[in-house]
């Protein structure tokens, strides 16, 4: 199987067993290897008391991001440590994108970067990832 449609495999598999990113809205707009970029529209359950969205949906939408991309390559990863600065504040109706990049790769640790922006194309919050790579691959029939 070549790169992108492992990729696009790989977060077909993950994504129709997450119910939470399922539950979030997210629209996979693009997969590869490495990459992945991601939509969603903030609803009106999704916000906190201040009639904003809460930190923990722009939060998990990169989450999400981080995880296709780095699971991309085939070999199943999961996050050791991420962290996020919120710059804008989110309303009702907003619609946020976002692309997560990766940095660096080694057999062992990939980085990535999330850059999360609304529908105006405001920057509103960034997001770095480290993950581990196991051993395991998503299809070792295909390997």
């Amino acid at each position: 199987m070549d790169q992108p449609k492992l990729a696009e495999a790989v977060v077909n598999r993950m994504f129709d067993n997450d119910w939470f990113s399922q539950w979030l809205g997210i629209e996979r707009v693009e997969v590869q290897p490495g990459r992945c970029v991601l939509r969603m529209t903030i609803r009106k359950e999704m916000l906190n008391g201040f009639a904003i969205a809460h930190g923990g949906i722009t939060y998990s939408l990169a989450d999400s991001a981080l995880a296709f991309a780095s699971n991309g390559h085939g070999r199943m990863a999961v996050s050791v440590e991420t962290s996020i600065s919120h710059t804008e504040p989110l309303r009702e109706g907003d619609v946020i994108t976002a692309t997560a990049e990766e940095m660096s790769l080694s057999n062992k640790i990939g980085i990535y970067h999330v850059h999360v922006e609304n529908q105006k194309n405001e920057t509103v919050a960034l997001f770095k990832g480290t993950v581990y790579r196991t051993g395991k691959d998503w299809f070792p029939e295909e390997q």
